[in-house]
């Protein structure tokens, strides 16, 4: 993505807006000194009749407790909707103003926001723009730029690798490894590495007697010998947590983000600040089920929550994450992956590009930056297929699309590594580093066993052909919960193509999503019906039944049938 400067306002009028142009607009005589605020208008993606632009204002002058940025339009472009600000347009004229949680803009601060918009003909970017009535004009263009700049080469700055898990051993949590090993059959990955999860503040110091945060430290520094030894760790205690599920809620509310960052990121940040523990690689999972449901839960969309409304509002989602980012990323050997949720919940048009441009926001929130960020992470406790073998998005039956069919259901992407790959690139296009890596978690993904398909289904219909095919073997894709017949993925690898820096079991297998019945608890979790077998579904799962396995207990405790199921259907087999 580039940023496009050119000091005759005629000739910026002639420039054709396509996917990836960024426009400042300056006056031909003006002086960078007297610059008094700057616009970047970008179109990050554009179809047909469609496109979504992202905008990112900066304000040189006084601090201001409210912001408003207008501009026309020369051709028939409707915006049709919008986030992190609030969007009206009348006629050819549109005003963005701020929500009530980016209000404050102060001096030498910058705010984004985007929003998806149709068009036909011709999507001309607008040429002007005002900031509370104040003509907006072009930076010296000495800035940071769109991307592309940095996060290559075999180190960075603070020292770091450009792939962490590249030439090390992962540490095992023999916590895990333990009840893995204890199920008959179960010694055969026994010895795999799992993510270790600090879900809640009192697992920081160790919950009814098990291992804290500096045990597993400690333990890995024993597993180390003289090599290197990554570390995976998911951080998971968001205020109003995972807004759109009850299986995983957490133990804070909405509002309480200052005791995210202080009774919970801080003292995590304490612990991995500690120089005994400089040679180990800690590998971050930042904040899984927060961000994308802002994109996908909110406003007038049919899968919308009262309480994702609340979390887009309050914007403690976005300052969390970047919070956890800027704290944790000041630890040279932390390497922070942020959640990018899965092709089966981000890969359709209206939530990739927004997806990727709110997690810039957030990532450039709370004082973190980009250089924070080491990648992304998908399929995290998920079961998205990682490759599949028997169709792709491209090809058609008698004329019609796989897209077309119910389970695509229009999506671009039909698995987790096309998803992960072209997701990478969106990143990049949306300001994240050239270098960024991405990790799949494949716990549960295999889809093996004897109902694993061996080649494509029938050319009947789009549908019989599709789903014939297809190893997911789930009733939807929106189904999440402790799903049956989902096996073991592939095992955790580095670099295993293109882009990924490695597959993970981030997720431990074994580990329960959510309860099939309500079951009181001091956790902080609910009982979602999604994890009911008995469920008939919701919006968010087109209303089928749920897929999930009976007799589950609580989310993140030992559930030893879908271990056993895990492992026989595991793919590729034990």
């Amino acid at each position: 993505m580039s940023r496009t400067r050119t000091a005759l306002l005629a000739a910026l009028a002639l420039i054709a807006a396509s996917a990836g142009t960024a426009v400042a607009v300056a006056p031909v005589d003006a002086a960078p000194a007297a610059v008094p605020c700057t616009v970047d208008y970008t179109v990050q993606n554009q179809w047909d009749t469609g496109f979504t632009a992202a905008v990112t204002v900066t304000n040189n002058g006084a601090a201001k407790s409210s912001w408003a940025v207008k501009w026309s339009y020369a051709g028939n472009q409707r915006v049709t909707s919008g986030w992190n600000a609030k969007i009206t347009q009348s006629g050819t004229a549109v005003t963005a103003a701020n929500e009530t949680y980016n209000a404050t803009l102060g001096a030498g601060g910058s705010v984004s926001f985007g929003f998806n918009g149709s068009y036909s003909g011709t999507n001309a970017v607008p040429t002007a723009f005002t900031l509370d009535g104040v003509t907006c004009n072009a930076d010296d263009g000495s800035g940071g730029g769109d991307g592309g700049d940095g996060g290559g080469g075999t180190t960075d700055p603070g020292g770091r690798v450009d792939n962490p898990y590249d030439g090390a051993t992962v540490y095992v949590n023999p916590e895990w490894s333990a009840k893995a090993a204890a199920e008959p059959g179960g010694s055969r990955v026994s010895g795999q590495p799992t993510g270790v999860w600090l879900d809640r503040i009192a697992a920081i110091n160790g919950v009814n007697g098990g291992m804290g945060l500096r045990d597993h430290l400690d333990a890995a520094l024993q597993q180390q010998g003289g090599g290197e030894e990554v570390v995976q760790l998911v951080i998971y205690d968001l205020p109003g947590r995972d807004c759109a599920a009850l299986a995983s809620n957490g133990e804070l509310g909405p509002t309480e983000i200052d005791t995210y960052k202080t009774q919970f990121i801080d003292p995590i940040a304490a612990i991995l600040g500690d120089s005994k523990y400089s040679s180990l690689r800690i590998v971050t999972t930042i904040e899984i089920d927060s961000l994308p449901n802002l994109v996908t839960n909110t406003g007038s969309r049919a899968t919308a929550t009262p309480q994702c409304d609340t979390m887009l509002a309050n914007g403690n989602y976005v300052k969390g994450v970047g919070y956890a980012l800027a704290t944790l990323g000041a630890i040279p050997n932390v390497y922070n992956y942020i959640d990018a949720g899965h092709h089966g919940w981000l890969g359709w048009d209206d939530n990739f590009a927004p997806s990727a441009t709110l997690f810039h926001q957030a990532a450039t929130s709370e004082g973190a930056t980009v250089d924070d960020v080491q990648g992304f992470i998908t399929n995290t406790a998920n079961y998205s297929a990682l490759k599949e073998d028997n169709f792709t998005v491209d090809d058609t039956v008698g004329g019609t699309s796989v897209r077309q069919s119910t389970w695509v259901d229009w999506n671009r992407y039909v698995d987790e590594l096309s998803y992960a790959q072209a997701f990478r690139n969106q990143l990049v296009s949306a300001g994240f580093n050239s270098g960024i890596g991405m990790l799949i978690d494949t716990s549960r993904n295999g889809w093996g066993g004897s109902a694993r398909p061996t080649g494509p289904g029938a050319t009947t219909s789009v549908d019989t052909y599709v789903d014939g095919g297809r190893y997911d073997r789930r009733i939807h894709i929106g189904n999440w919960c402790n799903q049956s017949g989902a096996g073991l993925g592939e095992r955790p690898q580095a670099a295993p193509a293109a882009g990924i820096d490695a597959y993970v079991w981030m997720k431990p297998p074994g580990e329960s999503d959510g309860s099939s019945t309500a079951i009181a608890n001091d956790e902080g979790k609910g009982f979602d019906r999604m994890c009911d077998p008995t469920y008939t579904g919701n919006a968010r799962n087109g209303n089928n039944m749920s897929g999930a396995l009976p007799n589950a207990p609580l989310s993140g405790h030992w559930f030893s049938a879908q271990f056993q199921q895990l492992m026989q259907n595991a793919y590729p087999p034990l």
